[in-house]
């Protein structure tokens, strides 16, 4: 019978080791796979938005730059926006061109026309984009979502 006892006392101890082993890999596979299923972290961010212009019916290039969607590199690094894509809730489409934002920078995508520089872009449309009530939407060069940001009835949401 000391035999028995000698053999579950063995086995009780093969299996405590057994538990304490799986236990302290478990936070390291738990956290893999927290990693494979989060996606890739963007800096970039939608900021400031100036939609539905005073001057609404006013349809001049003035009026129509005083509408605007800011763009924030909140990282260290630049990113290349090249294939990136700006939109709002009807489908206006704004494709980014070949354009280096340097890390911790901003630029103002605007409505109308004008020469693109290193802190505004122009979309040269003839008439608003952004409603009281809209979404602006910026994705990837590969049509993934990077950040999205809503106004109107609820005020500001930021989804990112």
């Amino acid at each position: 019978m000391s035999a028995s006892l000698a053999t579950r006392r063995a086995l009780a101890a093969l299996l405590a080791a057994g538990t304490l082993v799986g236990a302290a890999t478990l936070p390291a596979a738990a956290d893999d796979h927290r990693r494979d299923h989060r996606g890739r972290h963007s800096a970039l961010v939608i900021g400031d938005v100036q939609y539905d212009s005073p001057h609404r019916g006013d349809r001049s290039n003035r009026a129509l730059n005083r509408e605007w969607v800011e763009i924030k590199n909140t990282g260290r690094n630049s990113v290349n926006l090249r294939g990136y894509t700006l939109t709002d809730q009807q489908g206006n489409r704004y494709r980014f061109p070949d354009f280096r934002l340097d890390g911790r920078s901003t630029v103002k995508v605007h409505t109308g026309q004008g020469r693109d520089t290193r802190h505004d872009l122009y979309q040269d449309r003839n008439r608003q984009v952004w409603n009281d009530r809209d979404t602006a939407t910026l994705r990837d060069n590969r049509g993934n979502i990077v950040d999205t940001e809503s106004w109107g009835r609820r005020g500001h949401q930021h989804r990112g």
